[in-house]
């Protein structure tokens, strides 16, 4: 079994690194590989609404930090996105890269736990942590909970390593992660769906 964890930061060694890296320490522990994926810097096309990804099952525009990350994530069985705070919300490039990857590519995430990880130097950190976790709930996709909001502060690079509660938070987010992966795994209850219904409110 294989937990993806995506660095959401344009600083590829940054504080969200630091937090990502103690998940992964503790998802190692438990005999869970993963790996570490940082979107990096530079500019990140957003979506803009042309709806071919449903006609190709893949976005228009083929740039490599969205077809690694699609690649990624559909060989991953788990999903751990980090961000840093933005104004109180999640970094705009890494948004613009999910916007596109969820809507396009929904289908390779269904099922699969997954998680958000924030860092900030004070505050928004609920609030980016909401945004996150709001792609995972429209697509089934079981949000892995820990003893506290994932959010570990720190602004200069490895302050977030200051934050012992912090990074509790992040080894047991990985024990919960390894815990559900391997009930899953273990299950053979199928999962009952629907077929989708669309209402628009303007008729």
């Amino acid at each position: 079994m294989k937990v993806l964890l995506v660095n959401g930061s344009p600083h590829r060694n940054g504080n969200t690194f630091t937090a990502l890296s103690e998940v992964a320490k503790a998802l190692d522990e438990e005999g869970i590989a993963s790996e570490i994926l940082s979107i990096g810097n530079r500019p990140v096309q957003g979506c803009i609404g042309c709806y071919k990804c449903k006609e190709k099952g893949i976005c228009v525009f083929r740039d490599e930090a969205y077809l690694t990350l699609r690649e990624k994530l559909a060989e991953a069985d788990g999903i751990i996105i980090g961000s840093p705070v933005y104004f109180g919300g999640p970094a705009g490039s890494l948004c613009a890269l999910l916007d596109r990857l969820f809507y396009s590519s929904g289908q390779l995430a269904q099922y699969k736990p997954a998680a958000s990880v924030v860092v900030c130097r004070r505050g928004g950190a609920t609030a980016t942590f909401d945004r996150l976790n709001k792609y995972f709930t429209i697509l089934n996709m079981p949000v892995v909970p820990s003893q506290y909001w994932n959010c570990v502060h720190g602004r200069n690079p490895d302050e977030a390593l200051q934050d012992a509660e912090g990074l509790q938070t992040m080894r047991t987010l990985a024990h919960n992660m390894a815990w559900m992966l391997r009930n899953l795994r273990n299950s053979d209850t199928p999962v009952e769906t629907e077929k989708r219904i669309h209402t628009n409110f303007i008729r």
